[in-house]
Protein backbone atom coordinates (compact mmCIF):
# COMPACT_ATOMS: atom_id res chain seq x y z
CA UNK A 1 0.00 0.00 0.00
CA UNK A 2 1.29 3.53 -1.01
CA UNK A 3 2.41 5.79 1.96
CA UNK A 4 0.33 8.62 1.71
CA UNK A 5 2.33 11.88 1.44
CA UNK A 6 0.94 15.29 1.81
CA UNK A 7 2.38 18.89 3.23
CA UNK A 8 1.78 18.00 6.75
CA UNK A 9 3.31 14.28 6.61
CA UNK A 10 6.34 14.38 9.20
CA UNK A 11 9.36 12.11 8.52
CA UNK A 12 11.63 12.07 11.20
CA UNK A 13 15.22 10.81 10.97
CA UNK A 14 17.76 9.60 13.22
CA UNK A 15 20.78 11.58 13.32
CA UNK A 16 21.35 14.63 11.30
CA UNK A 17 25.23 14.10 9.36
CA UNK A 18 25.98 14.71 6.15
CA UNK A 19 23.64 12.27 5.38
CA UNK A 20 20.53 13.32 7.20
CA UNK A 21 21.36 16.29 5.81
CA UNK A 22 21.54 15.22 1.85
CA UNK A 23 17.96 13.07 2.67
CA UNK A 24 16.42 16.24 3.94
CA UNK A 25 17.35 18.40 0.97
CA UNK A 26 15.86 15.71 -1.40
CA UNK A 27 12.75 15.18 0.47
CA UNK A 28 12.20 18.81 0.56
CA UNK A 29 11.46 17.88 -3.54
CA UNK A 30 8.43 16.76 -2.36
CA UNK A 31 7.22 19.03 -0.08
CA UNK A 32 7.87 16.41 3.05
CA UNK A 33 8.24 18.42 6.29
CA UNK A 34 11.29 16.70 7.84
CA UNK A 35 11.91 16.42 11.77
CA UNK A 36 16.02 15.85 12.66
CA UNK A 37 17.02 14.58 16.15
CA UNK A 38 20.94 14.92 17.12
CA UNK A 39 22.92 15.52 20.29
CA UNK A 40 24.65 18.22 18.31
CA UNK A 41 22.45 21.74 17.45
CA UNK A 42 24.91 22.33 14.90
CA UNK A 43 24.55 19.27 12.92
CA UNK A 44 24.84 19.25 9.38
CA UNK A 45 21.27 19.00 8.77
CA UNK A 46 20.04 21.02 11.54
CA UNK A 47 19.97 24.54 9.13
CA UNK A 48 17.53 22.62 6.36
CA UNK A 49 15.44 20.27 8.32
CA UNK A 50 11.53 21.34 9.37
CA UNK A 51 12.13 20.84 12.69
CA UNK A 52 15.24 20.04 14.76
CA UNK A 53 15.03 17.80 18.17
CA UNK A 54 18.39 18.20 19.86
CA UNK A 55 18.70 14.09 21.90
CA UNK A 56 20.66 11.48 22.13
CA UNK A 57 20.09 8.87 19.14
CA UNK A 58 21.52 6.17 21.85
CA UNK A 59 18.56 7.32 24.80
CA UNK A 60 15.70 5.46 24.60
CA UNK A 61 13.45 8.73 25.76
CA UNK A 62 14.99 10.67 23.54
CA UNK A 63 14.55 8.41 20.41
CA UNK A 64 10.78 6.97 21.73
CA UNK A 65 9.75 10.70 22.58
CA UNK A 66 11.09 11.88 18.82
CA UNK A 67 9.24 9.09 17.09
CA UNK A 68 5.64 10.12 18.74
CA UNK A 69 5.82 13.31 16.84
CA UNK A 70 6.30 12.05 13.69
CA UNK A 71 4.36 10.22 10.98
CA UNK A 72 7.68 7.86 10.08
CA UNK A 73 10.80 7.48 11.17
CA UNK A 74 14.38 6.22 9.39
CA UNK A 75 17.60 7.05 10.22
CA UNK A 76 21.30 8.06 8.69
CA UNK A 77 23.84 5.78 11.46
CA UNK A 78 23.81 2.55 12.88
CA UNK A 79 23.83 3.68 16.57
CA UNK A 80 20.49 3.80 18.21
CA UNK A 81 18.62 2.73 20.66
CA UNK A 82 17.21 -0.29 19.50
CA UNK A 83 14.97 -0.75 22.70
CA UNK A 84 13.39 2.06 22.20
CA UNK A 85 12.52 1.63 18.10
CA UNK A 86 11.02 -1.72 19.16
CA UNK A 87 8.61 -0.18 21.47
CA UNK A 88 7.39 2.05 18.96
CA UNK A 89 6.74 -0.50 16.41
CA UNK A 90 4.61 -2.30 18.71
CA UNK A 91 2.69 0.55 19.61
CA UNK A 92 2.29 1.03 15.57
CA UNK A 93 4.99 3.44 14.20
CA UNK A 94 6.13 3.41 10.43
CA UNK A 95 9.77 2.42 10.79
CA UNK A 96 12.11 1.96 7.68
CA UNK A 97 14.49 0.31 7.35
CA UNK A 98 12.66 -2.54 10.12
CA UNK A 99 14.44 -1.94 13.74
CA UNK A 100 15.16 -6.22 13.59
CA UNK A 101 17.34 -5.81 10.50
CA UNK A 102 19.32 -2.80 12.26
CA UNK A 103 19.79 -5.05 15.50
CA UNK A 104 21.57 -6.85 13.50
CA UNK A 105 23.33 -4.74 11.76
CA UNK A 106 24.23 -3.08 14.95
CA UNK A 107 26.27 -6.55 15.94
CA UNK A 108 29.13 -7.31 13.46
CA UNK A 109 29.20 -11.15 15.00
CA UNK A 110 25.16 -10.86 14.30
CA UNK A 111 25.87 -9.80 10.53
CA UNK A 112 28.64 -12.67 10.04
CA UNK A 113 25.79 -15.25 11.04
CA UNK A 114 23.48 -14.27 9.08
CA UNK A 115 25.23 -14.26 6.17
CA UNK A 116 26.33 -17.84 6.87
CA UNK A 117 23.15 -19.17 7.56
CA UNK A 118 21.82 -17.26 4.05
CA UNK A 119 24.54 -18.60 1.80
CA UNK A 120 26.09 -15.36 1.75
CA UNK A 121 30.28 -15.41 0.44
CA UNK A 122 32.39 -13.61 3.53
CA UNK A 123 35.49 -15.18 4.82
CA UNK A 124 35.25 -17.49 8.02
CA UNK A 125 35.02 -16.38 11.55
CA UNK A 126 35.07 -16.91 14.65
CA UNK A 127 33.80 -14.73 17.85
CA UNK A 128 35.92 -14.22 20.97
CA UNK A 129 34.75 -12.42 24.09
CA UNK A 130 38.79 -10.88 25.24
CA UNK A 131 41.74 -10.20 23.96
CA UNK A 132 43.02 -12.85 25.75
CA UNK A 133 41.42 -15.43 24.59
CA UNK A 134 42.42 -14.71 20.55
CA UNK A 135 46.15 -14.53 22.08
CA UNK A 136 45.82 -18.00 23.65
CA UNK A 137 44.46 -19.67 20.54
CA UNK A 138 47.25 -18.41 18.24
CA UNK A 139 49.81 -19.71 21.04
CA UNK A 140 47.97 -23.35 20.82
CA UNK A 141 48.34 -22.75 16.75
CA UNK A 142 44.35 -22.74 16.44
CA UNK A 143 44.16 -19.53 14.94
CA UNK A 144 46.97 -18.77 11.98
CA UNK A 145 48.16 -15.19 11.46
CA UNK A 146 47.66 -12.65 9.34
CA UNK A 147 43.86 -12.14 10.28
CA UNK A 148 41.66 -9.55 11.12
CA UNK A 149 39.95 -8.14 14.52
CA UNK A 150 36.63 -6.41 14.44
CA UNK A 151 34.61 -5.14 17.58
CA UNK A 152 31.28 -6.55 17.36
CA UNK A 153 29.67 -3.01 18.19
CA UNK A 154 30.38 0.55 17.63
CA UNK A 155 33.04 0.66 15.15
CA UNK A 156 32.36 2.75 11.83
CA UNK A 157 35.38 4.06 9.46
CA UNK A 158 38.13 1.70 9.98
CA UNK A 159 37.72 2.37 13.74
CA UNK A 160 37.73 -0.52 15.80
CA UNK A 161 39.36 -2.74 13.58
CA UNK A 162 42.94 -4.22 14.16
CA UNK A 163 45.03 -6.13 11.00
CA UNK A 164 46.84 -8.95 12.02
CA UNK A 165 50.25 -9.52 9.83
CA UNK A 166 52.77 -10.90 12.11
CA UNK A 167 52.71 -11.89 15.86
CA UNK A 168 54.15 -8.16 16.52
CA UNK A 169 51.09 -6.80 15.82
CA UNK A 170 49.22 -8.72 18.35
CA UNK A 171 49.55 -6.00 20.59
CA UNK A 172 47.20 -4.17 18.23
CA UNK A 173 43.80 -6.24 19.78
CA UNK A 174 41.26 -4.68 21.16
CA UNK A 175 40.14 -6.67 24.60
CA UNK A 176 36.45 -6.42 23.55
CA UNK A 177 33.62 -8.67 22.11
CA UNK A 178 34.64 -9.14 18.64
CA UNK A 179 34.99 -11.41 15.54
CA UNK A 180 38.24 -12.57 13.87
CA UNK A 181 37.72 -13.07 9.81
CA UNK A 182 40.47 -14.77 7.59
CA UNK A 183 42.40 -12.61 6.17
CA UNK A 184 41.76 -11.73 2.82
CA UNK A 185 44.11 -11.00 -0.27
CA UNK A 186 42.26 -7.80 -1.68
CA UNK A 187 42.33 -6.91 -4.83
CA UNK A 188 39.42 -4.08 -5.22
CA UNK A 189 37.29 -2.94 -2.84
CA UNK A 190 33.64 -2.16 -3.67
CA UNK A 191 30.23 -1.69 -3.12
CA UNK A 192 26.49 -1.82 -4.45
CA UNK A 193 24.20 0.18 -3.05
CA UNK A 194 20.49 -1.70 -3.56
CA UNK A 195 16.67 -0.32 -2.74
CA UNK A 196 13.50 -2.51 -1.78
CA UNK A 197 10.27 -0.97 -1.45
CA UNK A 198 7.35 -2.67 0.45
CA UNK A 199 6.05 -4.65 -2.78
CA UNK A 200 8.95 -6.30 -3.43
CA UNK A 201 10.20 -4.28 -5.96
CA UNK A 202 14.38 -4.36 -6.27
CA UNK A 203 16.94 -2.16 -7.84
CA UNK A 204 20.58 -1.90 -7.83
CA UNK A 205 22.99 0.88 -8.35
CA UNK A 206 25.67 0.44 -10.69
CA UNK A 207 29.13 -1.36 -8.67
CA UNK A 208 31.17 1.50 -7.55
CA UNK A 209 35.51 0.79 -6.95
CA UNK A 210 36.85 2.69 -3.63
CA UNK A 211 40.33 3.49 -2.70
CA UNK A 212 40.82 3.56 0.79
CA UNK A 213 43.41 5.67 3.06
CA UNK A 214 45.69 3.17 4.15
CA UNK A 215 46.36 5.12 7.31
CA UNK A 216 42.28 6.25 8.26
CA UNK A 217 40.49 3.68 6.00
CA UNK A 218 38.27 6.38 4.84
CA UNK A 219 37.41 6.38 1.26
CA UNK A 220 40.14 8.80 -1.08
CA UNK A 221 38.17 8.09 -4.28
CA UNK A 222 35.59 6.48 -5.89
CA UNK A 223 34.65 5.22 -9.07
CA UNK A 224 31.49 4.84 -11.29
CA UNK A 225 31.01 2.85 -12.88
CA UNK A 226 33.75 0.16 -11.23
CA UNK A 227 36.93 -1.03 -13.52
CA UNK A 228 36.04 -4.27 -13.23
CA UNK A 229 34.70 -7.46 -15.60
CA UNK A 230 31.13 -7.75 -16.12
CA UNK A 231 31.52 -11.40 -14.55
CA UNK A 232 32.57 -9.76 -11.04
CA UNK A 233 30.09 -6.73 -11.50
CA UNK A 234 27.60 -9.12 -12.55
CA UNK A 235 28.30 -11.26 -9.19
CA UNK A 236 28.15 -8.26 -6.84
CA UNK A 237 24.89 -7.06 -7.94
CA UNK A 238 23.49 -10.43 -7.44
CA UNK A 239 24.81 -10.85 -3.60
CA UNK A 240 23.49 -7.06 -2.83
CA UNK A 241 20.06 -7.87 -4.18
CA UNK A 242 20.31 -11.19 -2.10
CA UNK A 243 21.17 -9.48 0.75
CA UNK A 244 18.38 -7.05 0.66
CA UNK A 245 15.79 -10.06 -0.36
CA UNK A 246 16.76 -12.20 2.47
CA UNK A 247 16.42 -9.29 4.80
CA UNK A 248 13.16 -8.01 3.57
CA UNK A 249 14.29 -4.59 4.00
CA UNK A 250 12.66 -1.39 2.92
CA UNK A 251 14.71 1.27 2.21
CA UNK A 252 18.46 1.10 0.75
CA UNK A 253 20.89 -1.20 1.89
CA UNK A 254 24.50 -0.20 0.94
CA UNK A 255 26.62 -3.63 0.81
CA UNK A 256 30.38 -3.28 0.60
CA UNK A 257 32.45 -5.88 -0.53
CA UNK A 258 35.84 -7.60 -1.56
CA UNK A 259 37.23 -8.70 -4.72
CA UNK A 260 40.08 -10.65 -3.79
CA UNK A 261 42.95 -11.57 -6.07
CA UNK A 262 41.26 -14.73 -7.51
CA UNK A 263 38.25 -12.82 -8.58
CA UNK A 264 35.72 -14.19 -5.96
CA UNK A 265 33.90 -11.45 -4.22
CA UNK A 266 33.30 -11.41 -0.54
CA UNK A 267 30.64 -9.57 1.73
CA UNK A 268 32.56 -7.63 3.95
CA UNK A 269 30.36 -5.24 5.93
CA UNK A 270 26.49 -4.17 5.09
CA UNK A 271 25.10 -0.41 6.34
CA UNK A 272 20.63 -0.06 5.77
CA UNK A 273 20.82 3.84 5.37
CA UNK A 274 22.46 5.99 2.22
CA UNK A 275 26.36 5.57 1.99
CA UNK A 276 28.98 7.54 1.44
CA UNK A 277 29.78 5.23 -1.47
CA UNK A 278 27.05 6.87 -3.47
CA UNK A 279 27.01 10.13 -2.69
CA UNK A 280 28.28 10.47 -6.26
CA UNK A 281 24.54 9.36 -7.33
CA UNK A 282 23.12 13.05 -7.02
CA UNK A 283 24.56 13.93 -10.18
CA UNK A 284 26.00 10.98 -11.99
CA UNK A 285 22.89 8.56 -11.73
CA UNK A 286 19.44 9.60 -12.86
CA UNK A 287 18.03 8.95 -9.14
CA UNK A 288 19.92 9.45 -6.44
CA UNK A 289 20.67 7.30 -3.60
CA UNK A 290 18.31 9.79 -1.37
CA UNK A 291 15.45 9.99 -3.75
CA UNK A 292 15.83 6.25 -4.03
CA UNK A 293 15.44 5.54 0.11
CA UNK A 294 12.62 8.29 -0.31
CA UNK A 295 10.74 6.47 -3.33
CA UNK A 296 11.26 2.88 -1.20
CA UNK A 297 10.07 3.58 2.56
CA UNK A 298 6.85 5.50 0.95
CA UNK A 299 6.36 2.40 -1.52
CA UNK A 300 6.74 4.42 -4.74
CA UNK A 301 8.06 2.63 -7.91
CA UNK A 302 11.77 2.75 -7.57
CA UNK A 303 13.74 5.47 -10.18
CA UNK A 304 16.22 4.14 -12.81
CA UNK A 305 19.73 3.93 -11.67
CA UNK A 306 21.27 4.46 -14.98
CA UNK A 307 24.36 6.35 -14.98
CA UNK A 308 24.47 9.95 -16.74
CA UNK A 309 27.92 10.39 -16.69
CA UNK A 310 30.79 8.13 -15.64
CA UNK A 311 32.08 10.25 -12.37
CA UNK A 312 34.91 10.10 -9.66
CA UNK A 313 33.82 11.41 -5.79
CA UNK A 314 36.84 12.49 -3.56
CA UNK A 315 36.05 13.16 -0.04
CA UNK A 316 36.52 16.27 1.72
CA UNK A 317 38.70 15.75 4.13
CA UNK A 318 40.07 17.91 7.08
CA UNK A 319 43.99 18.52 6.46
CA UNK A 320 46.15 16.84 8.98
CA UNK A 321 47.36 19.74 11.56
CA UNK A 322 44.18 21.92 11.43
CA UNK A 323 42.09 21.69 14.28
CA UNK A 324 39.37 24.81 14.89
CA UNK A 325 37.16 27.00 13.01
CA UNK A 326 36.98 26.06 9.35
CA UNK A 327 38.07 27.76 6.37
CA UNK A 328 38.31 26.32 2.76
CA UNK A 329 40.72 27.04 0.28
CA UNK A 330 40.96 26.72 -3.74
CA UNK A 331 36.91 26.97 -4.33
CA UNK A 332 37.15 29.18 -6.93
CA UNK A 333 39.64 27.40 -8.89
CA UNK A 334 38.02 23.93 -8.76
CA UNK A 335 34.83 25.53 -9.90
CA UNK A 336 36.58 26.88 -13.33
CA UNK A 337 36.64 23.26 -14.17
CA UNK A 338 33.95 21.34 -15.87
CA UNK A 339 31.98 18.64 -14.09
CA UNK A 340 32.84 19.55 -10.60
CA UNK A 341 30.48 19.76 -8.23
CA UNK A 342 31.13 20.31 -5.03
CA UNK A 343 29.09 19.28 -1.63
CA UNK A 344 30.02 21.43 1.67
CA UNK A 345 28.01 19.35 4.90
CA UNK A 346 27.89 22.87 6.98
CA UNK A 347 30.63 21.89 9.77
CA UNK A 348 31.80 24.71 11.53
CA UNK A 349 34.73 23.19 12.64
CA UNK A 350 37.32 21.22 11.36
CA UNK A 351 39.90 18.69 12.76
CA UNK A 352 42.83 16.08 11.15
CA UNK A 353 40.79 13.59 8.46
CA UNK A 354 37.15 15.06 9.27
CA UNK A 355 34.92 14.15 6.85
CA UNK A 356 33.95 17.92 5.57
CA UNK A 357 32.41 17.06 2.28
CA UNK A 358 32.49 15.18 -1.03
CA UNK A 359 33.03 16.45 -4.77
CA UNK A 360 31.81 14.66 -7.73
CA UNK A 361 33.75 15.28 -11.25
CA UNK A 362 31.62 14.37 -14.12
CA UNK A 363 33.04 13.01 -17.52
CA UNK A 364 32.28 11.72 -20.58
CA UNK A 365 35.37 8.59 -19.64
CA UNK A 366 36.74 7.30 -16.44
CA UNK A 367 40.07 8.55 -17.38
CA UNK A 368 39.21 11.89 -17.99
CA UNK A 369 37.39 12.53 -14.74
CA UNK A 370 40.03 10.70 -12.51
CA UNK A 371 42.76 13.62 -14.29
CA UNK A 372 39.93 16.04 -13.19
CA UNK A 373 40.19 14.80 -9.64
CA UNK A 374 43.86 15.32 -9.30
CA UNK A 375 43.86 18.68 -10.06
CA UNK A 376 40.90 18.67 -7.71
CA UNK A 377 42.74 17.09 -4.86
CA UNK A 378 45.83 19.49 -5.05
CA UNK A 379 44.16 22.44 -5.25
CA UNK A 380 41.31 22.23 -2.56
CA UNK A 381 42.33 22.14 0.96
CA UNK A 382 40.30 22.43 4.37
CA UNK A 383 42.37 24.14 7.18
CA UNK A 384 41.62 26.09 9.95
CA UNK A 385 41.54 29.79 10.96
Amino acid sequence: MEQLVTSEFKLGIIAGGQLGKLLVLAASNWDVKTYILDNDEHCSASTVCTKFVKGNPTDFNAVYQFGKMVDMLTFEMENINIDALLKLKEEGKIINPDPSILQIVQDKGLQKEFYKKNSIPTSSFVLFESRNEIIKKVENGDLQIPFVQKIRTGGYDGRGVAIIRTSNDLNKLFDASSIVENYVDVKKEISVIVARNQNGEVKSFPVVEMEFNKDKHLVEELICPALLDDIITDRATEIANRLVIDFKLCGLLAVEMFVDTKNNVWVNEIAPRPHNSGHHTIESCITSQYEQLLRAIFNFPLGDTLIKNPSVMINLLGEPGFDGKVKYEGLTECMKIDGVKIHLYGKKFTKPYRKMGHITILSSSIDEARKKAEIVKQKIKVKSW
